[in-house]
């Protein structure tokens, strides 16, 4: 389905945030990473069959303004609750990948009451010494495929690499990919923890992280720090690299439709162990 599109303009006009919308049922805010080439990517297709999904574009990415006149992590989540208030969504479920997943987290943990459900994707936001996560913002293309997918050679990862055709449509994409990749360095380099370790007590809503059992960018123990310092959250490793949503999209769009349409077992707190703890973790395969 072709999304609808609006511009939300909020600070006086400084900040304009172009969102794409479509779907029924419930409201999903969706919030895309750095390398999300495409607005309206296959999971956002496929959760707009059970919800309204809404997607708004960063701050000078992709038609949306404003990244000039936003400080840091903090004035862009204060941001998206002035967005998500335009769109009348007082409590309404959050999910996002990576980049996406750290603003999804810091909207949850700097308004608890605007945000209902969380799910985040392989959250960027802390920093481990010894574990770094993976530099992907000034990494060449030619490197990038070795980290960001599991199977380089998936129909996914196939189609992340082709830029569309014609000389002016393939410049202005891989302009515009370049614009994003800078925009949201301006908020997490050169260390992608801006003080969210600090804020993540305060986040009320029942949360997912979801974690792909071989994602080369963000090493996992992200994913069990996020758990323990989120008082409502649990781990969920599926099969699939750091663009989860993309190449496992399937088994993504199932294990948040699951959480965010469940009653009970939200509020369920659960550790999924490590490699190597002795129990097999649950994963999903893709299909």
């Amino acid at each position: 389905m072709k999304p609808s599109e609006r511009m939300i303009v909020i600070r006086g006009g400084a900040v304009k945030v172009r969102v794409l919308s479509a779907g029924r049922g419930p409201a999903l805010v969706y919030l895309h990473s750095f390398h999300d080439r495409n607005s309206w990517p296959p999971l956002l297709e496929r959760l707009a069959e059970r919800f309204t999904v809404h997607a708004p574009l960063h701050p000078g990415v992709d038609g949306s303004e404003g990244t000039e006149h936003l400080d840091d992590v903090v004035d862009l989540g204060l941001a998206y609750d002035e967005v998500l208030g335009a769109l009348r969504l007082d409590s309404t479920l959050v999910a996002g990948h990576f980049f996406g997943a750290m603003m999804a987290a810091e909207l949850a943990a700097l308004c608890p009451g605007r945000v209902r459900k969380l799910c985040l994707i392989s959250p960027l936001g802390l920093w481990i010494d010894g574990k770094p996560v993976a530099d992907v913002i000034v990494l060449p293309s030619a490197q990038l495929d070795s980290l960001l997918w599991s199977d380089p050679e998936s129909d996914a990862a196939r189609a992340w690499r082709v830029w569309p055709e014609g000389e002016e449509a393939s410049v202005t994409a891989q302009i515009e990919q370049t614009q994003r990749l800078a925009v949201m360095g301006k908020f997490v380099w050169p260390l992608p923890d801006k003080g969210l370790r600090k804020r993540l007590h305060r986040v009320a809503a029942p949360t997912l992280i979801l974690w792909g059992d071989d994602d080369r960018v963000n090493p996992e123990v992200y994913g069990q720090e996020f758990a323990r310092r989120i008082r409502r959250a649990r781990l969920e490793r599926l099969v699939g690299g750091h663009m989860l949503h993309l190449e496992s999209m399937r088994a993504v769009a199932a294990a948040m439709t699951d959480f965010f349409t469940s009653a009970g077992a939200s509020a369920r707190r659960a550790r999924t162990p490590s490699r190597g703890a002795g129990s097999r973790p649950r994963t999903r395969q893709s299909g």
